[in-house]
């Protein structure tokens, strides 16, 4: 008999998890423990329920699964699925220990492939267990693909290459992105954050909200602001402010020595 893998599912859209729960059901030897919406419910379902495996989507608003799988506590944290309608989100996926990821649609040939290979990881001795993980996430580092260095953006009739090192901030506005330098200089360019983002150095920039991505050597102060967010001013004097669960994330990033 299969060892009973005890699996949750996280996805900001309803009709997904419903599809991956309901095929979930339909694999032998899995028990649903739970289902989330966001990234904060999530680490609380992780944390209370301690899933073997979690089928996790990347693209959520203000804490993405990325973050998700960064701040669960070690103690708590299962095997990692990622889930994703972006294929570029492949080796930052690798590079947080995930053991496979899917694209949507997601065949179930492939979800059941993903859970026996998460079956087989719980199943294995402890250090053997490790030593796979490690492995797994080598591949992020060795296939570590460029990411985005120049932003072709609009100037009247110009055409003006902006180095992405020397981009401060990038604030969403509906289908227009707002792109500002270290030295104030604002462009706009029509973009959705979540497709720029996912072709950016996760190690530059950091999110603040559903709209908000900040450089994180422009990064200069915090203030605590009500309900637990934060306030943060870049080096060239912009003010802005972090949702209150992504702030979670930013004293996980920040915050501690």
């Amino acid at each position: 008999m299969a060892k009973l893998l005890r699996v949750a599912v996280v996805d900001d859209e309803r009709p997904a998890r419903r599809y991956l729960i309901n095929q979930l059901k339909t694999i032998a030897d899995v028990e649903m423990v739970g289902e989330a919406a966001n990234g904060r419910d999530a680490l609380e379902l992780i944390e209370k329920q301690k899933p073997e495996l979690c089928l996790l989507d990347i693209n959520m608003p203000e804490m993405s699964g990325l973050d998700v799988a960064r701040l669960v506590k070690a103690g708590a944290a299962p095997l990692v699925v990622f889930v994703t309608a972006y294929d570029e989100f492949a080796i930052q996926a690798f590079d947080v220990s995930a053991i496979d990821y899917l694209l949507k649609p997601v065949e179930r040939e492939r979800l059941v492939a993903a859970v026996e290979r998460a079956r087989t990881f719980a199943t294995a001795p402890l250090a053997e267990r490790t030593r796979a993980l490690a492995a797994v996430s080598a591949v992020g580092t060795v296939a570590r693909r460029s990411y985005l260095e120049r932003i072709p953006v609009r100037r009247r009739d110009d055409t003006v290459i902006l180095s992405v090192r020397e981009i401060a901030s990038i604030v969403a506005d509906g289908e227009l992105l707002h792109l500002t330098t270290a030295s104030n200089e604002r462009y706009t360019i029509c973009h959705r954050l979540h497709a720029l983002e996912a072709r950016l150095d996760p190690r530059r920039f950091v999110r603040l909200g559903r709209g908000t991505l900040v450089a994180v050597d422009r990064v200069q102060k915090f203030s605590a602001m009500p309900g637990g967010t934060y306030q943060v001013q870049l080096t060239n004097g912009q003010v802005l402010v972090a949702s209150r669960i992504q702030s979670r994330a930013l004293r996980e990033s920040f915050l501690r020595l």
